[in-house]
């Protein structure tokens, strides 16, 4: 009685413990429905549940109505934001609007200098205006000393005010990033709260998946919604590199296409990159999560002629309504899903969940209605999905030849074969319920909590490691018992502005030829930030779930399963590994 829900855009996925699996179509209006659905009726002892809720109330612009308190002189930091340009080539390229309008941005008086002294008194919280639904508190350097945002954020609590404080949502330095992530956790907080309170009825404890690829209660995820903003994706990124692992292969890109958007994420020795931050609706979220590369790319992408005359598929996505033209529930554009129907690379007499026998007809009309070919659309999807990969491969250093390609989500082993060939990578791997991994990988995660802190004197590192042994102590804390730590650094030369986490400071140089081809020998390595991450070990490991029938095959084959569907081209053959995997390889 344990499952893992994964909401995506098009499908809600269920995985029991026991093995049994649900997969019904999403309920944008209200994604609990969906899951109340998939669980049809079963009260679990745990739910494991990642949820997109936090990531489509931003999208689409959903959020609460926010007031940003913040220090005198600071008020118009999230409008001016960096230097940088979101499109260097388009000059019509803008950046997202404040999430906070102007006469919403608030200043209060008192100043602390860039080591957290004290320079001049924190003042009395201003008012707040009325139909202010959620107050962002974000002082000047209370990454360092949060002692004046207590006083502020503390006053504006007691008045009744739902408030979020950056010392506790992004304790990290960089104003405007700070500033960002705060006001986006406000922006979210009052929606994601009233969804995650929902669930409580549905199981008797609910967990909730974050970026970082760690279950956290419910209580904690509603008031920290910004760390959910890869709450689903996550999930399958744990189950891929576990599958990585079990075939045989450290290093793996894990490839999850599902009917919105593909999802990448590089593993290297069986663990997946992690990242201090992440973009989200162009915003910068500066939170722990793992370094998932994504792109509007899915089952669901429409293809399109543009008006040069050249094919385009996605980003825009006809989702679960009306879905793809052969779901028959009135969509009539083509999608990556009717291509691959048509090359038959799903089976003609495929059934769909909830959905019956798909209609190649309706596929085979929107294609031409269009102008467009099927295989034209599947050579335009991916190359954006090769591009993708060779992001978080090639871009960074890693040779991806001797990496195994992990292939899930609903459409990623129907194009897996084709990506690992283009970027000569060793073997696909094909997952046990591999169009259910997501949801495989939020029941079979750890719960986990992350903790960051500024380091105040960058080239003095006098007393790092009891400072890093205090807040890993902080982390095992909120965690539990048998917790596992793991500590890190975040390290930069003297004179660059970003920096790169590694596990001590020694190993600053060996990461930075890596990832930039130089070092500089000699030169005085600071330290920005420390970071602890405790997680316990989880009740459910993919080896517990019940094997998979699968026998070995040659392509060129198309191999049904109840969750997604296989394609294995010409030249290449599935054995199957140890734990059920297809290990696909030419």
């Amino acid at each position: 009685m344990r499952c893992g829900v994964d909401t995506g855009g098009t499908f809600t996925d269920v995985v029991m413990a026991d093995g049994r699996i649900a997969k019904v179509l999403s309920t944008p209006d209200d994604p609990g429905r969906a899951v109340a659905e998939g669980l049809e009726g079963l009260r679990p002892e745990l739910l494991a549940h990642g949820t997109t809720v936090a990531t489509n109330a931003l999208l689409e612009r959903r959020g609460a109505t926010v007031a940003l308190v913040t220090t005198t002189g600071f008020a118009d930091v999230i409008e001016i934001a960096r230097q940088d340009r979101p499109s260097l080539y388009d000059i019509w390229a803008d950046r997202p609007e404040p999430l906070v309008r102007r006469d919403l941005r608030l200043e209060v008086d008192g100043r602390l200098d860039a080591t957290g002294r004290e320079i001049e008194p924190v003042g009395a919280p201003p008012p707040i205006p009325e139909g202010v639904e959620a107050v962002a508190v974000c002082l000047l350097h209370a990454d360092l000393d949060p002692a004046h945002e207590q006083a502020v954020a503390g006053a504006l609590s007691a008045s009744g005010h739902d408030v979020s404080a950056s010392h506790q949502v992004s304790p990290e330095f960089r104003e405007y990033e700070r500033t960002v992530t705060t006001v986006v956790n406000a922006y979210l907080r009052p929606r994601c709260r009233t969804y995650l309170r929902g669930l409580s009825s549905l199981a008797e404890e609910v967990l909730v998946m974050t970026s970082a690829g760690g279950l956290i209660p419910t209580g904690d995820a509603a008031d920290l919604p910004v760390a959910l903003l890869l709450s689903g994706p996550a999930g399958g990124v744990i189950a891929g590199s576990a599958a990585a692992v079990a075939a045989g292969f450290e290093g793996a890109i894990t490839f999850d296409m599902g009917g919105t958007s593909t999802d990448v994420c590089l593993v290297q020795d069986g663990v997946p990159e992690p990242a201090a931050g992440r973009r989200a609706a162009g915003f910068p979220i500066r939170l722990p999560s793992l370094d998932i590369h994504t792109i509007g790319a899915g089952g669901g992408s429409i293809a399109r002629i543009d008006p040069g005359g050249a094919l385009v598929v996605g980003p825009e996505s006809a989702g679960a309504e009306p879905g793809p033209a052969c779901y028959g529930r009135g969509g009539t554009r083509p999608t990556v899903t009717d291509a691959d129907l048509v090359l038959r690379r799903i089976p003609a007499d495929a059934s769909f969940p909830g959905l019956g026998v798909l209609d190649v007809d309706a596929a085979r009309a929107a294609l031409a209605g269009a102008g467009a070919s099927a295989e034209g659309v599947v050579a335009v999807v991916d190359a954006a999905m090769e591009r993708a990969l060779r992001a978080v491969s090639v871009e960074r250093g890693v040779d991806p030849s001797a990496l195994a390609l992990v292939a899930f989500g609903g459409a990623g082993p129907l194009h897996a074969c084709a990506l690992a060939e283009a970027l000569g990578m060793a073997a696909v791997v094909v997952p046990p319920r591999a169009g259910v991994l997501s949801a495989v990988g939020l029941l079979c995660a750890p719960r986990q909590r992350d903790l960051v802190r500024s380091w105040p004197t960058p080239g003095d590192v006098a007393g790092l490691d009891e400072a890093l042994s205090e807040l890993a102590g902080r982390a095992a804390a909120l965690v539990g018992e048998g917790a596992e730590v793991t500590t890190s650094v975040d390290c930069r030369y003297a004179g660059q502005s970003h920096e790169l986490s590694v596990a001590t400071v020694q190993d600053f140089a060996d990461e930075h030829v890596r990832r930039n081809g130089y070092s500089r020998p000699g030169a005085p390595v600071e330290v920005i930030a420390l970071r602890a991450s405790a997680r316990t070990p989880p009740v459910v490991r993919p080896e517990d779930l019940p094997p998979v029938d699968r026998r070995r095959a040659r392509g060129p084959c198309v191999v049904a399963e109840p969750d997604c569907t296989i394609w294995i081209p010409e030249g290449w053959a599935a054995d199957v590994g140890p734990d059920g995997s297809f290990v696909i390889s030419r």
